[in-house]
């Protein structure tokens, strides 16, 4: 009978029981580890790194430069990267609730960001996120491919956007502003905290 053996005294190989062979995994069982550490280690793996980072969508430069960054201060947090219209019009949208005059404050000069302020300047009574997001985002829709690239690093994924921090605030900035290929670091944007990398 399977499994079955004489009793003996125990520690001896006769009182090792005999297993029926129907009865074993058929494939191995991995170690155990942290729970969600297999998994997490396979999507990076799978993504080619840093999930967060990878999450981004930057284009090369930038991408190198936010595995540096993580890698000089592991704890940094990444909070935009790159972006298409409708994610550029509602993260405006956001700062302009704020400060109507944000645009002109923070882009530098071209006829898309006119168009954009003189939309905030021309609906006075838009002031909820959403009206203001569709109001751009009709901006961003009728400009040309050309206009929106130089408008916004964000657009062609040549920028990322870091959570500002206090703990070590000045050596984090310092790390950033020795990024390779950094064509511009700014701590506010329109007089909002606000940490934005962007690259040439």
């Amino acid at each position: 009978m399977a499994g079955f053996r004489i009793p003996g005294p125990l520690g001896l190989s006769t009182n090792i029981p005999d297993i029926d062979s129907g009865t074993l995994a058929r494939n191995a069982s991995p170690l155990a580890g942290p729970v969600g550490l297999i998994a997490n280690a396979a999507a990076a793996a799978t993504s080619g790194g840093d999930a967060e980072i990878e999450a981004l969508n930057l284009a090369t430069t930038a991408r190198t430069a936010a595995y540096a960054l993580k890698k000089a201060h592991p704890s940094i947090k990444f909070t935009s990267g790159r972006r298409d219209k409708m994610d550029q019009a509602r993260a405006m949208a956001s700062n302009v609730v704020k400060n109507r005059k944000w645009i002109e404050e923070t882009y530098a000069n071209s006829p898309l960001r006119k168009n954009c302020q003189d939309w905030v300047n021309n609906n006075p009574k838009k002031t909820a996120q959403a009206e203001i997001t569709e109001g751009l985002l009709s901006v961003f829709n009728a400009a040309t491919d050309d206009e929106l690239g130089k408008f916004s690093k964000h657009l062609s994924g040549m920028a990322f956007d870091v959570q500002p921090v206090t703990q070590d605030a000045e050596k984090i900035k310092a790390t950033i502003r020795g990024l390779s290929g950094l064509d511009k670091f700014l701590d506010k944007e329109g007089g909002l905290v606000r940490w934005h990398a962007q690259f040439k």
